[in-house]
C-alpha cells in the first residue's frame, strides 16, 4: 500500500512539473524579440501563425496549390526557408516540402499541444512557428513531409 501511495504523489508531482506551461508549447521555443514587437511587423495573421502558433484553414491558404519555381521565404526575416524543387502535393491542403532549403535556418522542436506530440518546425533565427514536420512524405525523396503554413512564408518567383 506504501509503495503504491508513493507512486501516485510521484507520477503527480511528474504531472504538475509537465503542465506548468499551458499552451503545450516546449519551452524550448523562445522568440528572437518580445511579442508586441512582432505585432509592429506582422500582419495580424502571420502575427496569428508564427508568434501565436496558429494553422490556417487546409485547401484555404495562398501556397497550397501553387505550382510555380521560385523559393518561400520566411514572412518575418526574409530568409529563404524552402523551395518550389522540394514542394510536393502532399494532399493535406497545406504547402508541403521535402527538405528545408537550408536546415541551418529551421530548428525542430516537441509540441505537445492539443493532447498530442508533435515536431514543430521554427525559423531558428527567430523562434516563430512555420509549421510541423511528419514522417509521411515521399519515400524516394527523403520520407519527410515539412507541412508548413502560407501565412510564416513569402513566395519569390523565379524570373
Amino acid at each position: 500500500m506504501k509503495t503504491l501511495i508513493l507512486t501516485v504523489i510521484a507520477l503527480s508531482i511528474l504531472t504538475a512539473l509537465g503542465c506548468q506551461n499551458t499552451n503545450g508549447q516546449n519551452a524550448k521555443r523562445k522568440l528572437s524579440k518580445p511579442a508586441d514587437e512582432w505585432k509592429k511587423t506582422l500582419t495580424s495573421n502571420q502575427y496569428h501563425i508564427m508568434v501565436e502558433s496558429g494553422t490556417e484553414p487546409p485547401y484555404q491558404n495562398e501556397y497550397w496549390n501553387n505550382h510555380e519555381k521560385g523559393v518561400y521565404v520566411s514572412a518575418a526575416t526574409g530568409d529563404t526557408l524552402f523551395t518550389s524543387d522540394d514542394k510536393f502535393d502532399s494532399g493535406t491542403g497545406w504547402p508541403s516540402f521535402v527538405k528545408p532549403f537550408d536546415p541551418k535556418k529551421v530548428a525542430i522542436i516537441t509540441d505537445n499541444s492539443y493532447g498530442m506530440s508533435r515536431d514543430e518546425v521554427i525559423e531558428k533565427s527567430t523562434g516563430l512557428h512555420l509549421g510541423h514536420v511528419f514522417d509521411d512524405g515521399p519515400a524516394d525523396r527523403g520520407g519527410k513531409r515539412y507541412c508548413m503554413n502560407s501565412g510564416a512564408l513569402k513566395f519569390i518567383k523565379k524570373p
